[in-house]
């Protein structure tokens, strides 16, 4: 008796899942019926490989390969901004219905259907989807509109016009000078009162004319940024021409850079011009003239002084594990033992005494902040400057990619009227002009480093 109830039990069960299977299937159903009537066209953005918008008698298209960048192919021929061109697919691959106006519509001049006509073409079909897109609504400013093949005249939302009235210059590439800043190996500047040369090496930029110095880390790399990125405002000439050269002041560039790329063995030559308050630039290897905006002039008009690299020493004091000092005979060094929060300095000698940490990492910043208030670019003898033999600076640096890394600075003598000093770091044939307040607090002898002896609980010295 109990299986045969079981057994109802069971088959019941199973026709109220067959009931809900049905309905829940059904439900899918009319939610995409409903879907679809609420939807004029609804494709893959990924599937659309052509598009064109037709208005007041212009054509504005765009193309692209599956695996390839979008092309602005009329009114012109240009590189296309993908952002731009993407947000347009995008927009128009998904456009949901506000109102069906007509089932069957007639009289579509009544609605001014079509002012504008949009083509999309899909990957592996031959004939485009097109919609017609009519005039304005004027109570809430939606559009109306009508896919080809569908018989019903629907309204859009009004979104839908400023997507479609956007300019050409909107989906055009703006960064058409654009090349890879990490290529360029050397570059040549020449401005209406600048003029320098540098080339990069490992440790990073030389300025190699007007002199030869280390340029400021960063500042090169930066300007080449800003030249890869220049940004259209305008194309004021798409073809480079005697007559449009000189119209824009370019026959006679008032900045001219030249880059060195040895990876696709060229050079680019970049012509720039500032007219008022407008500013044009063309390369030698691009056939149109730009107008944009930008610091990059500026930037351009720096003096050589601004982009020499006046920190005497490239270390951070915090990665120092030992510093030497060597002055009239008299050698102190320290060194740093532990790590994390139990680091301490200790004098590097045979009885390894704990030194003053406060003294030998005050003095460590105060070199690792040596900057230049000037240069000695031809230096005479050194002894002239209390080189020969002078003070030593010798510190060991904590450097993943160079174990063995040591910053080594020769200290001269101290002009006391002008409160400055000459230095000079190996390997650099110039000579650097300082401010002298790091040599005051130089220690004479090794106890002028040691660490106080502790105190008993009277205050006095445990001399233990």
């Amino acid at each position: 008796m109990r299986f045969r109830t079981t057994l109802i039990l069971l088959a019941v069960l199973a026709g109220l899942l067959a009931l809900i299977a049905v309905f829940d299937k059904k439900g899918e159903e009319k939610k995409a019926a409903d879907e679809k009537a609420n939807t004029l066209i609804s494709v893959a953005a990924a599937d659309v490989l052509k598009a064109s918008i037709v208005k007041n008698g212009q054509t504005l298209s765009f193309e692209r390969d599956e695996a390839g960048p979008w092309r602005l192919t009329s009114p012109l021929h240009a590189a296309a901004d993908e952002y731009e061109v993407n947000s347009l697919i995008d927009a128009l691959a998904s456009l949901r219905i506000e109102r069906v106006v007509e089932k069957d519509a007639q009289d579509l001049a009544a609605y001014e259907i079509p002012k504008t006509e949009v083509s999309l073409w899909l990957k592996g079909q031959e004939a485009p989807v097109r919609l017609l897109v009519g005039m304005e609504n004027p109570l809430d400013k939606s559009l109306f509109a009508k896919r080809a093949d569908d018989p019903r005249v629907v309204l859009l939302s009004s979104s839908l016009k400023t997507t479609l009235e956007k300019p050409v210059f909107d989906f055009r590439q703006k960064d058409v000078f654009k090349f890879t800043a990490a290529d360029v190996t050397a570059i040549r500047v020449k401005a209406k009162n600048v003029a320098w040369q540098a080339s990069r090496e490992e440790a990073g930029w030389s300025l190699e004319t007007p002199v030869a110095a280390l340029a400021v880390r960063g500042t090169i790399d930066s300007l080449l940024d800003s030249l890869s990125g220049i940004r259209a405002k305008a194309f004021v000439a798409e073809e480079k021409t005697p007559a449009s050269l000189k119209a824009f002041g370019l026959d006679k560039a008032e900045y001219e850079v030249a880059l060195s790329l040895p990876a696709t063995e060229e050079e680019i030559v970049f012509y720039l011009h500032r007219e008022d308050d407008n500013s044009y630039a063309t390369t030698s290897r691009s056939t149109k003239i730009v107008n944009f905006e930008g610091a990059l002039l500026a930037d351009l008009d720096r003096k050589v002084d601004e982009l020499r690299e006046k920190k005497v020493a490239d270390f951070y004091s915090w990665n120092a594990t030992r510093i030497a000092l060597k002055r009239d005979g008299v050698e102190i060094a320290a060194i740093k033992e532990g790590s994390g929060g139990a680091e301490k300095w200790v004098l590097d000698d045979p009885a390894k005494e704990e030194a003053n940490r406060d003294l030998v990492e005050d003095f460590l910043r105060k070199i690792e902040n040596l900057s230049a208030v000037g240069f000695i670019d031809v230096p005479g003898p050194f002894a002239a400057y209390g080189l020969d033999p002078g003070a030593e600076i010798r510190i060991r640096v904590k450097d993943q990619q160079d174990p063995a890394k040591e910053i080594v600075i020769l200290v001269g003598r101290e002009d006391a009227e002008k409160k400055e000093v000459v230095v000079k770091s190996p390997g650099l044939d110039y000579l650097f002009r300082v401010d002298s307040y790091f040599v005051r607090d130089w220690p004479k002898e090794k106890k002028d480093w040691k660490a106080a002896a502790p105190t008993t609980e009277e205050g006095k010295t445990d001399k233990k």
